[in-house]
């Protein structure tokens, strides 16, 4: 839900109008001129509900919601202060609810979720707390402050309710006890070049403080308690004509932590490292309207073989968006995970991988509202390698803004 860049304002909109970008509209056309000074604000909410539909162990359909409410705000410092090129960003999340597989023993010890919202504590985080400026004609870009890594790096988009088909892997699986996404923030520093028109290179370093993820540490800003420093690389092409002369981004990146971690099985320690592999490709349109067609989405992660309790990760997902000229915003996406365990962290000869896989369509109701009612299966629950332990889950997801 991390805000990208400024909008363009059309019109002056009221409350509630369709057409309308926000639920609230334009405040009379206030919000419009503060974006004009330089001033763009964001408040905006996620729910999911997830019910219990069928398992083989439990089938008593039980049902639990999870939301987030994010309140952010963009300024144009070029415009505010005569900084050229200059940027700043504060958003500030809540989140509270249940997570079903903590409410039904039927998803006892699922290693994924079915609602990606309820993670990393319900409680309110400062999340965002920077500044960013370019130079060089644009072709380097500096941020410093607090920021999640997943804003940059290994940055995939969170459309699916089921967390193994949501967002980067790598800060949800293993890696995520050391690398914070969202909407944990942490003092840092990414370093972003333009080789090219379409690719670029990017560098972080992300302090890496246990203390951060503790409920009552939402707005910490000290450095006590810090243990060392996660070093994420990453090159990223976007080209803009790449299969069937379509746009399309790809990445590929590595991380190295500096902090020490326990070696499974031993009495020494090491130091983390992972890399990922993550694209989106459109592969069609709807009459060379690129807004509608079909895309495929994957993401491949792999961990840390000395320390992380998960091997690897993979997803594939497809999207399509404008099935019909009358729906030409709705969206149809099919997608498919699975979650690897690693061997030197399995006690139990049974645990191999766990594997998810979700359906939804999205409803574009309006511009400020989308809502994406879901079907989820979960397969090998745990990871458990035994025949029959699986679940299926009924969802709702919707995000608004207001």
């Amino acid at each position: 839900m991390a805000t990208a860049g400024f909008s363009q304002i059309g019109h002056t909109a009221d409350a509630f109008d369709y057409n309308s970008q926000w639920m609230l509209g334009d405040w009379n056309g206030e919000r419009s001129a503060l974006e004009q000074q330089g001033y763009h604000f964001d408040i905006g909410y996620t729910g999911e509900s997830a019910t219990l539909i069928d398992a083989s162990r439990d089938a008593s359909h039980k049902t639990a919601y999870s939301g987030q409410l994010a309140v952010g705000a963009d300024f144009n410092l070029e415009k505010i202060l005569g900084w050229q090129d200059t940027e700043a960003k504060v958003a500030v999340t809540w989140r509270d609810g249940h997570d079903l597989k903590n409410n039904s023993s039927a998803l006892d010890g699922q290693l994924s979720s079915v609602q990606e919202v309820y993670g990393r504590g319900q409680t309110w985080r400062l999340t965002d707390f920077w500044i960013k400026k370019k130079f060089l004609d644009r072709r380097l870009d500096i941020k410093v402050g607090r920021f999640g890594e997943s804003e940059d790096f290994n940055a995939v988009a969170c459309d699916f309710q089921n967390l193994a088909l949501c967002g980067d892997q790598m800060g949800n699986w293993s890696a995520g006890d050391q690398i914070h996404n969202w909407p944990v923030s942490q003092w840092a520093a990414r370093v972003k070049y333009a080789i090219a028109v379409d690719v670029f290179a990017q560098v972080g370093v992300y302090e890496y403080n246990p203390e951060n993820l503790k409920r009552g540490k939402g707005f910490n800003l000290s450095t006590d308690g810090s243990k060392g420093a996660v070093i994420p690389v990453e090159v990223v092409w976007q080209p803009q004509a790449a299969i069937n002369g379509l746009p399309g981004e790809y990445r590929v990146g590595y991380y190295y932590s500096t902090a020490d971690v326990d070696e499974l099985n031993t009495n020494k320690t090491t130091h983390a490292q992972g890399g990922w592999l993550s694209f989106k490709q459109q592969l069609s349109t709807v009459s060379g309207n690129k807004d509608r067609g079909l895309s495929l989405i994957g993401q491949f992660a792999f961990f840390d073989k000395d320390s992380s309790e998960k091997s690897d990760s993979q997803s594939l997902a497809l999207a399509y968006k404008g099935l019909t000229d009358h729906r030409p915003r709705d969206e149809l996406a099919i997608g498919v995970a699975r979650i690897g365990l690693n061997d030197k962290a399995v006690t139990n000869v049974n645990k191999d991988a766990e594997y998810n896989a979700e359906i939804y369509y999205g409803i574009h109701a309006t511009n400020w509202l989308t809502v994406r009612p879901n079907l989820q299966y979960v397969s090998h629950i745990g990871g458990i390698d035994r025949n029959h332990d699986d679940a299926w889950v009924g969802g709702i997801k919707f995000i608004t803004a207001f």
